[in-house]
Formats: structure tokens, C-alpha cells, sequence
């Protein structure tokens, strides 16, 4: 695992640091880096994880921004590991991942620090627009994720394709179940506490996995409604791509083996088996052949990588017995997402059941707010 890093000014720790990673996006950084900049305080570490780029887009950056500090890994070890080894040499009490296609807002840091030092929280996003619809929630993470009682993810304002309007329904604070990667508040210490992301993941619902294990160890993830920023989404891999199809139906049964506490794995996997035949057998119909495949290939991969997660489960669910850790299921829809959306033709996230979201009861200490 080679790596090196270069700064154009030492840091040896921050209180906050902002890291974007890069594999050839040089189109991008020309495009938001210089918002990023402009809209972050200049004690706020800037940093660039480089995912090995050949396009000369770190070069720019260097000659551009004198104050960003570059973190060059020497291949392209996708969204997971990219990060992973990166932010091993990037000391700061508090982690700001950010997509590299990602428009940020003025003022779009302090509210996200002031709420998570508010309460208990480790992680937390702004809200995500769609930065080509700017009156619109963007599909990765919209107000923040949840999950259903079958593991099927959805968020507050984007439930599978439908996508609501901003309004200001929801603007205010909220814990959430999982919080975006595309722009993900994490404290890092709990991030290394958990090893960070799964690189067997490659990418896509990384941030879920690690979300649910921060849930399972008790701990407190948020949506900020006072901040925004705008995501393009799809900048490395479009949503409407078989291979991102793929790793979304892979990935997503992966997250359940390692985390899914409830009721017997097994039970569920067979249910999910079920609904995701359902759902290729509906790719198949529509003549989207190669999303069919991407299901099929997803299910195989699983099975070849089966073991391995049974093993991490295990491992997991034994350090959070031995921590005496309950779970954090804030955010849990008790109900069927899939049911409510397809045949009961609920597409907003407020045409839900509301009673039917856990909360954790919780005591919470008002701390003051840190400043940057």
C-alpha cells in the first residue's frame, strides 16, 4: 500500500480538515474547487486525496491553490480503500468528505459542527440538492438516509426514483439512520475506531455500512437542514449504470450480513433473494438487459464473498456484545418501503407512517458549539 503525501503548508492536526477525493477529475476541481475555497475558512484544512490520476489534474491544483494540501495514493483503490489509506496521514478531530462534484454553499460548514456538538452526534450531511434542479432533493441522500425493515434504503426527500421538491419541509435538525457520503461530517476517531470503510465494498453504500456500525455501537448519526450544497451525482459512476446497478444490489446485501441484528439473517437474505428476482424479473420486462445481468452478477459476487462477511458479522456483533453496546435504531422504518411505494403509491417521504420510524430515547447535554 504506497502512498505519499505533499503540502504546500504543514498541518500536523485540525480541528476540522475537508477531503475530496480525486481519480482523474480534473474537469470538477476546475469546476467547485474554487467554491470549496472560497467558502471554507481559511484555519480549515483543504485537502485532495489522489486516487492516482493520470490526467494532470493534481498538477493543476498545485500551481491553482497554494493553500490545499495533496495526499497522492499510487493507484486508483476506488471510493472505500482511496479514502482509507488517505486519511490515515490527515489528522483533524473532525472529517469532512466531500465529493469532488459537489457545490458548496456559503456558511455551509459551521451549522453542520454546531448541530453535531449539540447533542451526541458522530456523523451528519447538509442537505444535497440536485445541483441541474436546484429546487430539488439529489438522489444520494437528499435529507438525510433510512432504512426499512427488509434493509431497502431510502432518504427524506428521494424514496427509490421519485424525487421531491425543496420546500423547506425539511429544514429542520434531525437524526437520522445513515448519512451521505456525498458530503459526510464524521468524527475521526470513531472512523478509525471502526476501520473506516469496507474496502470489499469497492464503492456505493460504503458510507451505509459504516453508518450502521456507528448505529449498532450505540452512537448518534444527523441531517443538518441549515446547511446545503449541490451534487451533480453519477460525476464517477451515473446512477442509470449496470456496473453501479450491480454494486448496489451486491453491496446492499453485504451491508445486511454485517449488520442486520434483528430477526434471523437468514430469514431476511431468502426474503431479499425473493424481491430481488422480483425486481431483475422487472429489469427483464422492461428490456433493460444488462440490468438484469448486474443482478444476477450481484447475487454470484455475494455468494463468492458470503463468507468472508459472515466472518466480519460475527467479528462485529462479538466486539459489540463485549462492549455491552446497544443499538441506536433512530431511523428505522418498521414498515415496507418497497409495499408503501409500489403498491400503496406513497412517494413522499411525508406520505409515510410516521409512527412507524424508531426513535432511541436518549438524554442529551447541550455543549457549546465549537467555532472553526
Amino acid at each position: 500500500m504506497k502512498s505519499k503525501t505533499s503540502s504546500t503548508i504543514p498541518a500536523e492536526h485540525d480541528d476540522v480538515a475537508v477531503v475530496i477525493l480525486n481519480w482523474n477529475g480534473l474537469r470538477f476541481l476546475q469546476q467547485f474547487l474554487p467554491a470549496v475555497v472560497k467558502h471554507t475558512p481559511e484555519h480549515v484544512a483543504i485537502w485532495i486525496a489522489d486516487n492516482g490520476s493520470t490526467d494532470g489534474s493534481i498538477d493543476w491544483v498545485r500551481k491553482t491553490f497554494k493553500r490545499i494540501h495533496i495526499h497522492e495514493n499510487r493507484h486508483n483503490f476506488g471510493f472505500a480503500r482511496g479514502y482509507n489509506v488517505a486519511l490515515q496521514h490527515i489528522h483533524a478531530d473532525t472529517y469532512v468528505l466531500l465529493n469532488s462534484d459537489v457545490e458548496v454553499s456559503e456558511n455551509w460548514i459551521q451549522p453542520v459542527i454546531n448541530y453535531m456538538a449539540s447533542g451526541r452526534l458522530v456523523a451528519c450531511q447538509p442537505k444535497i440538492i440536485d445541483y441541474h434542479q436546484r429546487d430539488t432533493f439529489e438522489h444520494a441522500g437528499a435529507t438525510g438516509g433510512f432504512i426499512d425493515r427488509n434493509g431497502y434504503v431510502f432518504c427524506a426527500g428521494r424514496i427509490f426514483n421519485s424525487f421531491e421538491r425543496d420546500h423547506g419541509q425539511y429544514n429542520a435538525n434531525k437524526e437520522v439512520f445513515w448519512a451521505s457520503g456525498a458530503c459526510l461530517f464524521i468524527k475521526a476517531a470513531v472512523y478509525h475506531e471502526l476501520e473506516g470503510f469496507d474496502e470489499d465494498f469497492y464503492a456505493h453504500m460504503e458510507e451505509i455500512d459504516l453508518c450502521w456500525r456507528l448505529k449498532n455501537r450505540g452512537h448518534a448519526i444527523g441531517a443538518c437542514g441549515e446547511s446545503h450544497v449541490y451534487h451533480v451525482g453519477g460525476g464517477t459512476l451515473h446512477k442509470l449504470n449496470p456496473f453501479k446497478t450491480f454494486l448496489n444490489f451486491r453491496n446492499n446485501l453485504f451491508i445486511l450480513v454485517k449488520n442486520y441484528h434483528r430477526s434471523p439473517i437468514f430469514l431476511l437474505l431468502v426474503k431479499r433473494m425473493v424481491l430481488d428476482g422480483v425486481a431483475a424479473f422487472r429489469f427483464l420486462t422492461e428490456g433493460k438487459w444488462s440490468y438484469f445481468i448486474a443482478v444476477i452478477k450481484a447475487h454470484v459476487s455475494f455468494y463468492a464473498k458470503s463468507i468472508t462477511m459472515f466472518k466480519k458479522r460475527r467479528r462485529l456483533l462479538k466486539a459489540n456484545r463485549d462492549l455491552q453496546q446497544t443499538p441506536n435504531e433512530t431511523g428505522w422504518y418498521t414498515g415496507s418501503i418497497v409495499r408503501d411505494y409500489f403498491i400503496a403509491n406513497k412517494h413522499h417521504f411525508t406520505d409515510l407512517d410516521q409512527e412507524q420510524f424508531l426513535t432511541c430515547p436518549r438524554s442529551q447535554t447541550p455543549t457549546t458549539s465549537p467555532r472553526l
